[in-house]
């Protein structure tokens, strides 16, 4: 009798996990778009810190990212069984912070380029030379910064891979919503660090095979392969720049688009007319959402950082 009980524990859990593994294969696939943008967007963001301290700062966000997803997967949960209407403007929210983030980069970098077009006086040089001796005597609160940019930027995307992960397994059972979306968290977790720290990394590989010693062929097109690995790295990381704020439009805006229906009825309608135009018909209707949205996104960035300019000016100074 108790054999017969432990059989059909263990059946009851081989079901579940047969369950849980086929669930997080769909999820996986839905949220497939979502993590090209949450591995762009994380590549960009641990760029700039020197070289011997890329793997640490790509760890430390891996951390925080993982406790992110700690936060996360019990709150959707918890959201989902008492408050399921809270979960589209708290989605909302986080696509309105990324517009918000994209912009404000954006914004900063036309500034920052409109003051070196402009003569510099002698006291304006003293005064960067100081501002440039301050900022390297304080690396770690500049590496800091970056650190908690990047989990901030996980945190929403995070939140929005649990939320589609989650509609998923929304009709079955609590265990299974708790270990599916476990798994997603961890998989989706270590696979996007994990192709982070290789990509930031690949300039030291390069430079790794470009200095083998010997003279065989291997060694040769090694060295030629370390070469190109070193002189594209720069290009691969301000493309991979360039590609993370893009990202942060487009995932941004199709959150929010996906809440306001009729901006997402009206997007929808545009992708099916295009849908009529001969020969690349089928290719423009597929890429006009992702545009449409990327251009919502930047819309609502520039409404949000002018408001918060706005705001900042009525705050009491200290």
């Amino acid at each position: 009798m108790a054999g017969a009980s432990l059989l059909t524990l263990l059946d009851d859990i081989a079901t579940i996990l047969d369950d849980v593994a086929a669930m997080s294969k769909v999820a996986a696939k839905k949220t497939a778009g979502v993590l090209g943008d949450d591995l762009a967007l994380n590549a960009q963001q641990v760029s700039g810190v020197s070289s011997e301290r890329e793997l640490p700062v790509v760890y430390a966000v891996a951390k925080g990212s993982f406790k992110n997803k700690l936060i996360l997967v019990p709150a959707a949960m918890l959201i989902s069984a008492f408050i399921p209407w809270a979960i589209t403007p708290l989605l909302m929210f986080g696509g309105l912070f990324l517009c918000f983030e994209g912009f404000e980069k954006i914004y900063h970098s036309y500034l920052m380029r409109r003051s070196g077009n402009h003569h510099t006086t002698e006291s304006e040089q003293t005064q960067a030379q100081q501002k440039l001796s301050t900022d390297v005597a304080d690396l770690a609160f500049y590496e800091k910064q970056k650190i908690a940019g990047a989990i901030r930027t996980d945190f929403v995307l995070s939140a929005e891979i649990i939320a589609i992960s989650l509609g998923v397994v929304a009709t079955t059972g609590l265990l299974n919503q708790f270990l599916t979306l476990s798994v997603i968290a961890i998989v989706m977790t270590i696979g996007v660090y994990g192709l982070v720290a290789a990509i930031v990394k690949i300039d030291d590989l390069g430079l790794y095979l470009h200095q083998r010693n010997g003279q065989g062929l291997s060694t040769r097109v090694g060295r030629r392969v370390g070469l190109k690995l070193v002189t594209s790295a720069p290009y691969l990381m301000k493309m991979l720049t360039i590609v993370g704020t893009i990202a942060m439009f487009m995932v941004g805006g199709g959150i929010l688009t996906h809440g306001i229906h009729p901006v997402y009825l009206a997007i929808e309608h545009t992708a099916g007319l295009m849908h009529e135009i001969e020969y690349i018909g089928t290719f423009i209707s597929l890429i006009t959402p992702s545009i449409l949205n990327s251009i919502f996104g930047v819309l609502a960035g520039a409404l949000a950082v002018g408001l918060m300019s706005v705001l900042e000016k009525f705050k009491p100074t200290k």
